[in-house]
């Protein structure tokens, strides 16, 4: 069983993921931390519950989900996996960071590009990769069928949905997103958002004020 673990970090209040299982191995999803507390926190849980870093990686690249991927890389020596389409966004995050009072901000080089093609595996587990753009050109999700959870990132959220108004989002394409893709997974489908508490698939499905559908 997966066993998933969750922070809030820097000024956008951006969850940060941590997922094992009971091999011990575990992969890091949207890590967030900037600050140096935020930092050693990160790094502190980890040592206390002895915790192997397979893996790092991003559902999309935008500022407030990558501000602490070279931190992992450096610390747990673990390659960054994103989608190819978010390859530019990672690389535009150094431009525009010293705007939002991030000069310190350090760049990470991915490692390799995954597509809704693969599987991310780690320990005696592994998760779905789910294309859901819309929010951002090559946003990603991981599903767990087995634990019933999805890392849904800026998708989906409770009682919302992500922004488009940012560069590489497009409404009816994150619309779609949700419909054909987040709608499809079982309605007890439990949904980590990358901000905000979690919801489930059944109930956004009846009650989100964006994207409510008759069932």
């Amino acid at each position: 069983m997966i066993q998933v673990h969750y922070f809030t970090f820097n000024a956008f209040s951006e969850n940060t993921y941590i997922l094992a299982d009971h091999t011990k191995e575990c992969v890091i999803i949207d890590p967030g931390c900037f600050a140096e507390r935020e930092k050693n926190s990160l790094k502190k849980f980890i040592e206390e519950k002895d915790l192997k870093v397979k893996l790092l990686l991003n559902t999309h690249c935008h500022i407030d989900h990558v501000l602490g991927n070279q931190f992992i890389k450096n610390t747990y020596k673990v390659p960054l996996w994103i989608h190819a389409l978010e390859e530019a966004p990672l690389r535009s995050v150094q431009v525009y960071a010293p705007i939002y009072g991030m000069p310190e901000y350090e760049p990470a080089e991915p490692d390799h590009f995954i597509s809704e093609k693969d599987a991310i595996y780690f320990g005696e587990s592994s998760l779905q990769v789910l294309f859901v753009p819309g929010h951002s050109i090559g946003h990603l999700a991981f599903y767990s069928a087995k634990d019933k959870f999805c890392i849904n990132g800026d998708v989906l959220f409770n009682g919302s949905i992500g922004r488009t108004d940012l560069p590489g989002g497009n409404y009816n394409i994150l619309m779609n997103s949700i419909f054909n893709t987040m709608y499809a997974l079982p309605d007890d489908t439990v949904v980590y958002c990358g901000h905000g508490d979690p919801t489930t698939i059944g109930k956004e499905k009846k009650f989100n004020p964006f994207c409510a559908i008759e069932v």
